[in-house]
């Protein structure tokens, strides 16, 4: 009677066991298939013409070498401005799109720089659907559109927002600018994931890993990181570890207080850092 009792009571134990692990196996293969939502939050609806919106702004179309035609911005320095012969190659972060940055890239102008505004595969009214080689694709066509308009790498700064960091340092690997901006950078997409996602295992699953850290440890290409101490979505200190394995560290901005998304982190402080390293590359070369 006993041990009847007992395989009873083992029988309603092994079936909640049994659900828990198909329900966690669902799970898992629902982040696996989706995990592209979770990364990409484009705004897919297409910009106004540059020049409604910024003076000295018109629209590009850059084709990638996957055959893909991607519309752009490129604004020319503001007239006034300080005379730099560079420009800033700005590669957004996971959301938005080109419109969204228009101010940060006035601001850029407003410093003598030439900027082009990057959308994304899947961003802005663009075809195609993100990913890391995607990405990394998108961004050698905007290097490209840049030596088209007279700016060789060796006059450009590449300026990366976020996920745009992973998406500059694997270009910096394969085509070196003048300098590197990371505004918000993570040490790798997993380990961003993985601070978000602490109950998945996020670098198990992830097919897209933009290494941060480990391409700006192999880079001798002059570098600024500029992150908020108060950041909720990529650690502060991930940001920091990026700065700290830069072999040729400029600055290290750090903005008491600020968030991921807060006004300072597009504003005048973060395009006078671009202008700092602008100064200094320029009077290295």
């Amino acid at each position: 009677m006993a041990t009847r009792r007992r395989r009873r009571g083992l029988r309603p134990a092994a079936t909640v066991v049994a659900v828990v692990a198909v329900s966690a196996v669902a799970v898992l293969g629902a982040v696996w298939l989706f995990q592209d939502a979770l990364i990409y939050h484009p705004d897919r609806s297409r910009p106004p013409s540059a020049a409604t919106v910024l003076e000295g702004g018109r629209d590009l179309v850059l084709t990638t070498d996957d055959g893909l035609e991607l519309t752009a911005w490129f604004v020319a320095p503001a007239p006034g401005s300080p005379r730099r012969d560079l420009a800033v190659l700005v590669a957004p972060g996971n959301g938005g799109n080109r419109l969204g940055r228009a101010d940060f890239a006035g601001l850029l102008a407003e410093r003598g720089f030439a900027v082009l505004l990057l959308d994304y595969r899947g961003y802005g009214g663009n075809p195609g659907r993100p990913s890391e080689s995607g990405l990394a694709s998108d961004a050698r066509a905007a290097q490209q559109a840049l030596v088209d308009q007279g700016y060789l790498a060796e006059r450009t700064l590449y300026f990366g927002e976020s996920l745009g960091t992973g998406v500059v340092a694997s270009l910096q690997a394969e085509i070196p600018p003048a300098g590197i901006v990371l505004r918000s950078p993570f040490t790798s997409l997993a380990d961003a994931g993985a601070h978000q996602l602490p109950f998945l295992p996020v670098r198990a699953l992830l097919r897209d890993g933009f290494p941060v850290l480990a391409h700006i440890a192999a880079s001798d290409v002059p570098v600024t990181v500029v992150h908020g101490d108060s950041d909720s979505v990529v650690p502060s200190r991930q940001s920091a570890a990026v700065a700290a394995a830069a072999p040729r560290l400029v600055e290290h901005l750090v903005f008491e207080g600020a968030d991921h998304n807060d006004a300072v982190m597009f504003g005048p402080p973060v395009a006078d850092a671009v202008a700092r390293l602008a100064d200094q590359v320029s009077a290295r070369s």
